[in-house]
């Protein structure tokens, strides 16, 4: 990931401001690589920023989702689940043809 998608992710709110060193350089802490990772992930799955600030929001603060937090979490679920189907009889298509 570049340094210029990781200060965009800050400036986006997904990614908490580090601390800076006496030197003025950006000190992340090692929890930064898991959230980095988590919003990565999260937007391959489908998922726009927004909606992963939502996520994080919710994380941050241990609140249950809302409703309807829940609900576009559950209809990306079913996008992606469809999804690895259609990749699977395509690949399953693919080896009949090889075979």
């Amino acid at each position: 990931m570049t340094t210029k998608t990781v200060r965009f992710y800050e400036q986006a709110g997904l990614l908490p401001e580090p601390p800076r060193t006496p030197s003025g350089y950006r000190d992340y802490p090692p929890e930064s690589a898991d959230r980095l990772v988590f919003i990565r992930t999260a937007q391959s799955a489908g998922l726009s920023l927004a909606e992963i600030g939502e996520l994080l929001l919710l994380s941050d603060t241990d609140r249950p989702p809302p409703p309807d937090t829940a609900r576009v979490i559950a209809g990306h679920l079913h996008r992606i689940e469809s999804r690895i189907e259609a990749l699977t009889q395509t690949r399953d298509a693919l080896r009949a043809l090889r075979g």
